[in-house]
């Protein structure tokens, strides 16, 4: 997998929820993961997973983490990546 290729697409795909409000992420929560595929530059196809949870407590802090694979070996160790959002609707640790 070509670690490049794979954490761009994860950071795209990423940046289409970052915009997302906190309500509408609230609604990601206890639901089945939202999962796709994506083509890279390169032809490879990549397997998407994006699932949102509280940080800590329900109505608290939202963090919503992303994986990235190309079905091989990968799948059984991800890449990842993830954003928490708070309440205000603002980024934490950022």
């Amino acid at each position: 997998m070509d670690k490049t290729e794979a954490k761009r697409i994860l950071r795209d795909e990423l940046e289409l929820f970052r915009t997302k409000s906190y309500a509408e992420l609230i609604q990601m929560i206890d639901t089945e993961p939202i999962t796709g595929e994506r083509i890279g530059p390169s032809g490879k196809n990549y397997q998407i997973e994006v699932e949102a949870f509280w940080d800590h407590k329900p109505y608290g802090n939202i963090r919503v983490v992303g994986c990235v694979d190309d079905g091989g070996w990968r799948a059984f160790v991800p890449l990842s990546d993830d954003f928490i959002k708070s309440p205000s609707g603002k980024f934490v640790g950022e």
